[in-house]
């Protein structure tokens, strides 16, 4: 029923995923990134803030004590700025850069390489003011946009009651000096991220581990789409077939023609056949007229006992054979000596018997 509807019930396959990876369509949680980009955060003023902030602030002292009393102009303004910038930028610019780093390994973690204009190009459906309105209120929408509200109710919650908590610490805040002050505000405020640090990382996998089921449900495939693309790729099944019974018929046709013509047949009674035909006025050496393993093997045999060609049981030699020559050459040199054996037993026996 599900098929004749042309529901989609099959699983995308790997042409699919590549095809919609092409066209920048892959499953990715903003969550999970910006949950990473803060871990990042934290463990850079973890490390370096402190650090970081005594430099600056030296840097600032110095500047204001070197300004003090020089006259003011904009050459002046202009040389102190650009000092205090590079200082500055040579404190800053790593961390920065670190965060960069985190952000780019944030995403192309979940994603892998890639490089695709596709999401850039213009799509003139989206300018259509009732398709917006209809994915505006579509189901999936409104369903993120209580998660959203759930997800902000819960970090309010829990940052709520990490403030309440420190209440009688930031009420004193008025009454300490500036640089107290502005400690015990960033130790806080630390303190409060590492609360929610756990939520929102937590938060994060579950929206990465939903994008990625939604994004397999989103591609998935009905069965005659499944099938359209199989006989694209691997080609029509029924032409498959009908080549396949085509060389078959052929390689009959050939052993029909080639095995009466052998002048022995070496055999490994229960995998090949291998058919060989000497001529000392015009070969150098026994050819390969015909074989054959499992059921063209014992095709060759039924032929050969049919038309009289002798059959000798050399399984080693069969499978050397099989192997290293094809049809139509001549044996190797390092098959001489096993092979005349086998021809000279033939013409003893058809000897004797004429």
């Amino acid at each position: 029923m599900a098929e004749e509807m042309g529901e989609r019930t099959e699983q995308p396959t790997a042409r699919r995923l590549s095809e919609a990876r092409g066209r920048g369509q892959v499953a990715k949680s903003q969550d999970l990134a910006s949950a990473l980009d803060l871990v990042g955060g934290v463990l850079l003023i973890v490390f370096f803030g402190g650090s970081a902030i005594t430099v600056l602030a030296a840097i600032m002292r110095r500047v204001l004590g070197d300004g003090a009393g020089n006259p003011v102009d904009p050459a002046s303004i202009r040389a102190l700025l650009i000092s205090t910038g590079l200082q500055a930028g040579w404190i800053i610019g790593p961390g920065l850069a670190m965060m960069l780093l985190v952000g780019v390994l944030a995403h192309g973690g979940q994603v892998g390489w890639l490089f695709t204009t596709e999401p850039l190009s213009p799509k003139f459906t989206r300018l259509n003011p009732v398709a917006g309105l209809k994915r505006l209120l579509s189901t999936r929408n409104l369903v993120k946009a209580a998660l959203n509200v759930w997800k902000l109710a819960l970090t309010g919650l829990i940052a709520a009651l990490v403030i309440r908590h420190q209440l009688d610490e930031l009420a004193a805040l008025p009454r300490l000096a500036m640089a107290p002050a502005l400690y015990l505000l960033a130790l806080k405020a630390l303190e409060l991220v590492l609360w929610l640090l756990p939520l929102l990382v937590l938060i994060g996998v579950i929206d990465w581990m939903y994008q990625r089921w939604q994004h397999t449900r989103d591609l998935r495939m009905t069965r005659q789409e499944v099938k359209d693309e199989r006989r694209s790729s691997e080609g029509d099944p029924e032409v498959k077939r009908r080549r396949f019974r085509m060389a078959y018929e052929i390689a009959m046709q050939r052993i029909n023609q080639s095995v009466p013509q052998a002048d022995v047949i070496v055999t490994n009674p229960t995998h090949y056949s291998v058919a060989l035909r000497y001529d000392q006025a015009t070969m150098r050496a026994p050819k390969v007229v015909a074989k054959g393993a499992d059921h063209m093997a014992f095709r060759i045999r039924h032929v050969a006992v049919r038309s009289g060609v002798p059959i000798v049981e050399r399984p080693p030699l069969a499978r050397a054979i099989y192997h290293n020559v094809e049809v139509g050459q001549e044996v190797s040199p390092d098959l001489y000596e096993a092979v005349a054996e086998v021809l000279a037993y033939v013409y003893r026996i058809a000897g004797r018997a004429a």
